[in-house]
């Protein structure tokens, strides 16, 4: 009979597309999902739903009796796993801590509930080094931890071929402030002062995007700045063999699924100088690092990776060689799904 799988987390995100999927075709686990349905903005609504939860997962688990309970981020939805009585538990650490923001009121409660989430999961994901700094940091069983990518399938993502003899650039992150767009596009600001030719895409949807419009015609560079909008994840792997450099900038980061992306399609990576990308990316080595909102060190790298050709395509060849062999989804995905039927077995 085939195992079933009730996913907690927001079943709408690629990465949690990414998960279920590669369970389904490399476990054969049937998987049901749940998930708040009060949107974020409509913030003491959602608490409300949030403590209530519970009740509506144990009737779930009483009606569909799945195998096991898996669950995105340990301060949300991991915690609700934690509740759910089941008796085979796996929960994932999506940020570098996931007790984000730092300033947040709730700062102290989050602290509690993710101790009481990692004490009670059988099973806790690291998608990347960064995460376990933190894990070992206040006494996790490191028994439990399992360290590894999803990965991305590279029969879609595959390398590109273009010659381009210009910066054409990507950015893939969504627009919000933590992604900092703005520095990026005040970046391509003096890069256009300075007569140096460009192209940026932009793909994506968020609360920045009127802004954002708005700067780079500020900024007098909005015939050189493709806005994309929000596009089905089937047509990205296009959009990064059309590019040369791939730039994020974000200001906190777990493992990020569009880094891996861009490395496997031959994108140059220029990235934020934060934990989360140091454990990817060594300057000038395979890529850039950047400080947060340093956006005249952001142009002057922008020009140094594009100059220096030879040094940007030895990096290229040896990230995508680095994707094949630590980020294939093909194999690790294997490797996570055998894992949830050994836990199952024991």
């Amino acid at each position: 009979m085939k195992r079933k799988i009730l996913f907690l987390g927001e079943s709408y995100r690629a990465d949690a597309i990414t998960w279920m999927k590669g369970l389904k075709e490399f476990g054969d686990f049937d998987i049901i999902t749940w998930e708040l349905q009060t949107s974020n903005n409509k913030r003491f609504k959602r608490i409300l739903e949030y403590f209530f939860a519970p009740i509506s997962i144990r009737k779930i688990i009483q009606k569909e009796k799945p195998d096991m309970v898996i669950a995105e981020r340990t301060t949300s939805y991991g915690f609700l796993a934690a509740l759910s009585g089941s008796k085979t538990i796996a929960i994932a650490q999506q940020g570098r801590t996931d007790l984000w923001p730092e300033t947040s009121v709730l700062y102290p409660f989050k602290k509690f509930i993710q101790k009481y989430a990692f004490k009670k999961a059988h099973l806790i994901h690291a998608w990347g080094p960064v995460m376990t700094v933190h894990m070992k940091e206040i006494g996790v069983d490191m028994n439990k931890v399992l360290v590894l990518p999803k990965g991305i399938d590279l029969t879609l993502f595959t390398p590109s071929t273009n010659n381009l003899t210009k910066i054409e650039a990507i950015v893939t992150r969504s627009l919000q402030p933590e992604y900092r767009h703005d520095s990026i596009l005040r970046a391509f600001g003096i890069l256009n002062h300075k007569g140096i030719d460009f192209s940026l895409t932009i793909v994506g949807g968020g609360t920045r995007l009127q802004f954002l419009k708005d700067l780079a015609k500020e900024l007098q560079i909005e015939n050189k700045v493709i806005f994309t909008g929000r596009i089905p994840n089937t047509e990205l792997p296009k959009l990064l063999q059309q590019s040369n450099i791939y730039i994020s900038m974000p200001i906190t980061e777990g493992v990020s699924a569009s880094l891996f992306e861009a490395m496997a399609c031959n994108c140059y990576p220029i990235v934020s100088d934060i934990p989360g990308n140091q454990s990817w990316i060594k300057h000038r080595e395979n890529g850039q690092l950047i400080e947060i909102d340093n956006i005249e060190m952001l142009a002057e790298e922008l020009m140094w990776s594009f100059e220096n050709s030879e040094s940007r395509n030895e990096a290229i060849i040896r990230n995508r060689k680095f994707i094949e062999e630590n980020a294939n989804y093909n194999i690790n995905m294997k490797v996570i799904s055998e894992k949830y039927h050994s836990l199952l077995d024991t």
